[in-house]
């Protein structure tokens, strides 16, 4: 089982449409470094972080689980959509998706501003400068273990 950390802005769908859902698709991914998680790493089981970004605050909000591996998102393949991609075929897909499913929602957001001062995430992409634009982000054991005492110290869990 792998760990990961994903970023949505919670205006276009956050933990609680997630959680309302059950389970959906995480389509519209256009980040090659990120597609490529999808597409080959991302696995059945695999632990979530699902994290608000562009929010107030923004930071972690909740887990979700990997409900079904990388396939190809289809919506690059319809023009009227907005994530089309002309160069996109069904033989050679561009771009993949996986499909989470609802595990937990945090009381609160847990706040990048609260999780910067955790000492065992010095080493993680989320705080390494450059990566704070990358929508998926892997995350070792200690990372996830990390976040996740974090939210239970301060009762968010």
């Amino acid at each position: 089982m792998a760990y990961w950390l994903m970023k949505s802005n919670p205006k276009f769908f956050g933990i609680d449409d997630l959680q309302h859902l059950g389970t959906d698709t995480w389509e519209g991914v256009r980040n090659y470094r990120a597609r490529n998680f999808m597409r080959d790493d991302m696995q059945v089981g695999d632990q979530v972080i699902f994290y608000h970004s562009s929010a107030k605050p923004a930071g972690v909000a909740g887990v979700m689980t990997i409900s079904r591996a990388g396939y190809a998102d289809p919506t690059q393949f319809h023009p009227e959509h907005r994530h089309y991609d002309p160069l996109a075929t069904e033989d050679a897909p561009r771009w993949f998706m996986v499909d989470v499913t609802f595990e937990q929602a945090f009381k609160e957001t847990l706040p990048l501003s609260a999780i910067k001062f955790i000492p065992a995430l010095e080493d993680s992409l989320l705080l390494r400068k450059g990566c704070q634009q990358l929508t998926i982000i892997p995350l070792e054991p200690k990372h996830w273990q990390a976040i996740m005492d974090m939210a239970e110290d301060l009762d968010l869990r």
